[in-house]
């Protein structure tokens, strides 16, 4: 029976980078280096894995309250009045038309 063979970190980073040459054959690497594609497409997918980023963390936030501003008179000057449009309409059917014609 045959042994199961081992493959260190740095020979997996080797076909996996010569994977990611232009114009490479990752059917012709893994042939060469005596293993099926699928396993390099699962080397590739672990060592190429982007870890996520650092989850956020709270800051803690002092309130502090301000003093009340001095009253001072907000009187808005008066808006021009908008010209009123009428929009009219008319539901339901003409008394000549039919609604289900044939």
């Amino acid at each position: 029976m045959e042994r199961r063979r081992r493959w260190s970190r740095a020979e997996k980073e080797r076909l996996v980078a010569a994977c990611l040459e232009p114009n490479a054959s990752v059917s012709e690497i893994a042939r060469s280096a005596g293993i099926h594609a699928g396993q390099l497409f699962r080397w590739r997918k672990e060592l190429c894995q982007v870890s996520p980023p650092p989850a956020r963390q709270f800051i803690p936030v002092e309130v502090a309250a301000l003093p009340a501003p001095d009253p001072v008179e907000t009187t808005l000057p008066p808006r021009p009045r908008k010209k009123i449009s009428i929009v009219t309409i008319e539901l339901g059917r003409n008394q000549g038309e039919d609604a289900c014609a044939s």
